[in-house]
């Protein structure tokens, strides 16, 4: 079985932002709401009773789930189409949420905390990354980077950016728990926005679950024959791993250690995705017109491992001489994050006729860094500390360089937008 999405028309480059403004604000909004809970949930969960080592444990079992939807999101897209896809996501999010928050927290219930919260993963990456398989598979080819530069801008921008920044004006008022009931209003509103008013092209297709399992075969022997695509996906769990991990243990290192307020390590946080969000979208524009490799080559892998080890270094030292110091390690961190943007550029291109796997392998990589970062927590702090997990994720992002080394894209031409010839290798296309 042959799996590849139904063909869409190529959207004209002076329409892009406006063909997707709807669903680029919701998806802004929506994890603005997913990203309340990011600065303060690990340490409201062990004010509650649980114990750190417990909540590294929730916070994997959470990044599982999110791994699974975020492999089958292009699968499922693929069979059903992004809007059903979509839809999926923004119920998976709030069932769960309402049953975390109405039950299992008041029930002081580890069983229930890792059951809801678990489900409550599968949530985010079905309706984002149903979003961006509907980009990839849209977008014309010579605007794709600054197409998912935009998406990122508005995911991380929302997670946990903007989402920290209202957690901050809503805590004082409200208290944590209610924030996080306001935060589930918030992902409704974006959910709805952003699926209402989908285009035809992403309403749902005719298909079965029975399709899954041809997919998989599918997805197995592309893998074979252009290992690239797989090395893709480890690349793209490298690139957030490490994010992931920092919520879980670096509350405790800032408040506990350094003994600075949760205020601090907020805005800590919050610089660094602020960074991210602005060279998402600059370095996406810039990747159209060099080479998308050796973007996440240098820029993402061996940027991110120099300035990971600044993230624990420079707040140990300067922690109460210079803050702008702590801030300026973090905006670093979060400027070097962004090179990885391109890859969700890169990976379509290496399976141009099977661009809905690519892009359920891509996604996968994606959900897997949500566990990953918090599993090497769990795994390794009792042994090594802070500053060991600090050396883990350096040494990974260290990796993912090396693997991007190896993926050799294909040698892609594109329509120029005014005739018929094709654009040299130097204007944007891979290297």
């Amino acid at each position: 079985m042959q799996t590849t999405f139904p063909a869409a028309p190529l959207l004209p480059a002076s329409r892009l932002p406006r063909s997707f403004s709807l669903q680029y604000a919701g998806l802004l909004v929506f994890m603005i709401g997913d990203g309340v809970e990011v600065g303060y949930l690990s340490p409201f969960l062990v004010q509650t009773g649980q114990t750190e080592h417990f909540v590294a444990l929730l916070f994997t079992a959470y990044g599982l789930f999110a791994a699974l939807a975020a492999w089958f999101s292009g699968l499922l897209c693929d069979i059903f189409g992004s809007r059903a896809v979509m839809t999926a996501g923004l119920l998976f999010w709030i069932v769960p949420q309402l049953l975390f928050l109405g039950v299992a927290i008041p029930a002081h219930s580890s069983a229930l905390l890792l059951l809801t919260y678990g489900l409550r993963g599968a949530g985010y990456p079905l309706f984002s990354y149903g979003l961006l398989t509907l980009l990839v598979t849209t977008i014309r080819q010579d605007r794709l980077g600054r197409a998912v530069g935009l998406f990122w801008f508005c995911f991380t921008c929302g997670l946990p950016t903007v989402g920290s920044i209202v957690a901050q004006l809503l805590l004082p008022v409200y208290g944590q728990y209610i924030t996080l009931w306001i935060a589930l209003l918030g992902v409704g509103a974006g959910g709805l926005l952003a699926v209402l008013p989908l285009p035809t092209t992403a309403r749902a297709e005719k298909g079965s679950l029975k399709d899954i399992g041809p997919t998989l075969r599918e997805t197995v022997r592309q893998i074979r024959h252009n290992p690239g695509v797989g090395l893709a996906c480890i690349v793209r769990a490298v690139n957030s791993s490490a994010t992931h991990g920092l919520i879980v243990f670096m509350p405790f290192f800032f408040m506990g250690r350094l003994g600075l307020s949760q205020d601090v390590w907020i805005r800590f946080l919050e610089i660094i995705f602020a960074s991210n969000i602005v060279f998402n979208l600059l370095i996406g524009f810039a990747s159209d017109y060099v080479s998308w490799r050796q973007t996440i080559i240098w820029f993402g892998g061996i940027g991110s491992a120099v300035s990971c080890v600044g993230l624990y270094w420079v707040p140990l030292l300067y922690a109460h001489s210079s803050l702008l110091a702590v801030y300026g390690s973090a905006a670093v961190f979060g400027m070097t994050l962004a090179g990885y943007v391109p890859l969700s550029a890169l990976t379509p291109s290496l399976l141009p006729d099977h661009k809905g796997i690519a892009m359920s392998l891509l996604n996968l990589g994606a959900g897997s860094s949500v566990w990953i970062g918090p599993f090497i927590v769990y795994l390794f702090e009792r042994a090594v500390g802070t500053q060991g997990i600090i050396l883990i994720y350096a040494a990974l992002f260290l990796a993912s360089a090396i693997l991007t080394f190896f993926i050799t894209p294909p040698s892609l031409t594109r329509p120029d937008r005014t005739s018929s010839q094709t654009l040299p290798q130097s204007e944007g296309v891979p290297s």
